[in-house]
């Protein structure tokens, strides 16, 4: 089996139809597939309904933004009910932060002489439930500022850039707990890249473990060889999940194809065991998987 835990549709900042990743999960000779939408799951049924005619697995999952010491953290959730309230509400409150910067980074792009503003935005973001940074350059890219996506978050609009604009994200501690209480599993995505790498050991990722962590993101293409193998004994030691994923965003992420990265039918087992195991504790429904 080939599976492929993390891939983002276009209702976040994707660039395919959440039916259409499906459909390329497929091509790529995949048999199981997570859509996984930053902050949002308006996308899981036309995902689920793809899977059949795709002959794909749908695991319906979401990325969420979480702080952890001041850095940026994003963690997978599972299988979750979406449904739960205090989960839901959490989620609408991450989105609206993501919308309400949106004006402030604006105007400050135009004020380093690059005019643009939320309607640009809005137009390039679609029907996208979940709208961030990555459609701010999406705009940029559009007007001729930069190249891409990449050049845009480089030179503007990281942590740090001219353009960056700080937004509300709960806890990583308070996601991880949160999402056990919606009875679904969480993973560390890409633990190691980005900005997430300094507040990431060992002995956090062991108190994220007591609070119910289930996985990390070993396989990814922000960790190279060296990254793989010490968070790989890091996942042995506190009995955890090991993950492979491609952080698959369309045209909008280049080297991250579908099944670049993929994770052991082994493991992907223990993480649907602990799905059920949690959804039982929490007194929720599992959520229907995309059924091949």
């Amino acid at each position: 089996m080939r599976i492929d835990l993390h891939a983002h549709s276009n209702v976040s900042d994707g660039t395919d139809r959440p039916d259409d990743l499906v459909r390329r999960a497929g091509a790529a000779a995949l048999d199981v597939v997570a859509l996984t939408d930053h902050d949002t799951v308006d996308g899981w049924p036309a995902a689920r309904g793809a899977a059949g005619p795709e002959n794909v697995l749908v695991v319906p999952g979401v990325e969420i933004s979480t702080r952890l010491r001041g850095a940026g953290v994003h963690v997978l959730g599972y299988l979750l009910d979406p449904a739960y309230p205090p989960l839901a509400d959490e989620l609408a409150r991450v989105r609206g932060g993501r919308a309400n910067r949106l004006t402030e980074m604006t105007l400050l792009l135009t004020k380093a002489g690059m005019p643009v503003d939320v309607a640009d935005v809005l137009a390039v973001a679609g029907t996208a439930s979940s709208i961030g940074r990555p459609h701010v350059a999406d705009a940029l890219v559009a007007k001729g500022y930069v190249a891409d996506r990449a050049e845009a978050f480089t030179r503007l609009l990281s942590d740090g850039g001219p353009a960056y604009v700080p937004r509300y994200a709960p806890t990583t501690e308070a996601t991880v707990r949160l999402v056990r209480d919606a009875g679904g599993v969480t993973v560390l995505a890409h633990p190691w890249g980005r900005g997430s790498r300094r507040v990431l050991d060992s002995p956090t990722i062991a108190a994220l473990a007591k609070n119910g962590l289930a996985g990390i993101e070993v396989d990814h293409e922000d960790h190279d060889l060296a990254d793989r193998a010490a968070l790989r004994q890091i996942a042995r030691t506190h009995g955890l999940v090991v993950t492979g994923s491609s952080d698959y965003h369309g045209t909008g992420k280049v080297g991250h194809t579908l099944g670049v990265n993929t994770t052991d039918p082994a493991e992907f087992e223990r993480l649907l065991d602990l799905a059920h195991a949690a959804a039982a504790a929490a007194g929720r429904d599992v959520p229907q998987l995309g059924v091949a």
